[in-house]
């Protein structure tokens, strides 16, 4: 029997059509990784080891605060591929302006507020003397980044909705390619370090957000212009509101761990801190390459429901499943072979290579440990069940925690280290046990 002749919003789901929207927006990904080691080589090549673990604090504030905010990006996706899939162009467009208007006053009050988030932010990193300083630099000047980002973030939602893969490629590599070259230019060419590397930052995020909003707004049709009253209706503010605030609590505890991770290693010395930074970039790297399947999957499973498909949320799922472990399998083996050379090429500092080197395994194994917490965020972004992403991360972090006071104070970094392969791990676990579930009580309930 066809399942398709009771649906006319049923489609196909394909290698195809997985690794068109994978493809690109890994590609475009990739360049973000690219950002961060380049950013990573520029300070480092400077030989202070200080200057380096200032980079690293300051990103990881800024990670903290705008990446806390990433709830801006998922939830469109999600609300724009449900409507993609019930082919509704005017709840699309509705859905766009209502994020990107969020977005706008969520970057201006942060703007506003960004003396008082430094502040507190180099109290809580423990940053002090050189260190602090460095850090202090670099946020305060990528703060005043913090709207263009954040629109950044809502276009990027809305044009992954739309499965729009290439589009999304080429706003992240006009961002991250303007940030690059500005970085080396500035940075290193002029001298001026974290600074330069900052403004560069702040270039990159702007000219993304003007070119994306020329490209959305010039395939908008004028005849499916939603109304302001509809835009602000209590209904879509509602829906909104709820899946912003789950999204919201699961991203502020996952960069909390991180900045949890960037906090203890601090304690390890600035070579260690150093080191660990080097390494970061490899587990962003990892990430960067799975979140281009992860965006396949919110796209594909978003449609689907939209849709009121199941049979193409089964296949999206088992698609992507295989993709995920394929790709992570080679990144991680490239990093355990090639790592040693990339060090050498993001610092000078022999103390920090010689650190980075014995703790390099953990951090190239972590495509692996975190694909499937990868894929499962993308699925549970596209259906939009956010309650669970939220519950299921507190989870997460509670066992990461608690792998933190065990392992740290035994093996010390290597701890550090296990803990966060381990809050991975837990993850993609928790997240994937409710897959069935949840789908069997979505689709059962569109019937």
């Amino acid at each position: 029997m066809d399942t398709r002749s009771n649906n006319a919003l049923a489609f196909d789901v394909t290698h195809r059509l997985v690794l068109a929207i994978a493809i690109p927006m890994t590609l475009g990904f990739l360049t973000t990784p690219l950002l961060g080691l380049t950013s990573t080589a520029v300070v480092g090549h400077m030989g202070d080891p200080e200057a380096l673990a200032g980079l690293a604090i300051g990103a990881m504030l800024f990670d903290l605060i705008l990446g806390s905010f990433n709830f801006l990006r998922a939830s469109t996706t999600g609300l724009t591929a449900q409507a993609y899939g019930r082919r509704d162009r005017h709840e699309q467009q509705a859905v766009f302006w209502l994020a990107l208007i969020s977005a706008l006053g969520c970057g201006l009050a942060l703007l506003c507020l960004s003396p008082l988030l430094k502040a507190a932010g180099l109290r809580l990193m423990g940053a002090e003397g050189a260190i602090a300083e460095a850090t202090g630099t670099y946020f305060s000047i990528r703060m005043l980044a913090a709207p263009a980002a954040l629109a950044n973030y809502a276009i990027l939602g809305f044009v992954l909705g739309r499965g729009q893969g290439s589009v999304g490629l080429l706003l992240q590599a006009l961002i991250n390619g303007i940030n690059i070259l500005l970085s080396i230019y500035l940075g290193l060419s002029l001298g001026w370090g974290v600074a330069g590397v900052a403004w560069a930052t702040m270039a990159g995020e702007t000219a993304g957000a003007l070119a994306g909003l020329f490209i959305v707004l010039s395939g908008f049709a004028r005849a499916e212009r939603p109304a302001w009253s509809e835009i602000f209706s209590r209904h879509c503010l509602a829906e909104l509101f709820a899946l912003n605030r789950d999204i919201l609590i699961r991203t502020f505890v996952l960069i909390g761990a991180f900045a949890i991770m960037t906090r203890i290693g601090t304690g390890f010395g600035a070579v260690t801190l150093a080191a660990n930074a080097v390494l970061m970039n490899f587990f962003l790297l990892s990430g960067y390459y799975l979140d281009g399947l992860a965006n396949a999957a919110e796209q594909i499973t978003g449609r689907a429901v939209g849709a009121r498909y199941r049979p193409a949320f089964d296949r999206g799922l088992k698609l992507t499943t295989f993709w995920s472990f394929g790709l992570a399998a080679l990144v991680s083996t490239f990093f355990l072979l090639a790592g040693p050379w990339l060090i050498s090429v993001l610092t000078t500092s022999p103390e920090v290579r010689q650190a980075a080197a014995t703790y390099l395994p953990w951090a190239a194994v972590t495509g692996l440990t975190g694909a499937l917490a990868f894929l499962m965020d993308g699925v549970f972004i596209g259906a939009t069940w956010s309650a669970d992403m939220r519950n299921r991360m507190l989870m997460s972090f509670a066992g990461y925690l608690a792998m933190l006071a065990v392992f740290v104070p035994l093996f010390g970094n290597h701890g550090l280290w296990l803990a966060m392969n381990a809050f991975l791990l837990f993850r993609g676990f928790f997240l994937a046990t409710l897959v069935r579930p949840r789908a069997d009580q979505t689709f059962r309930a569109a019937q």
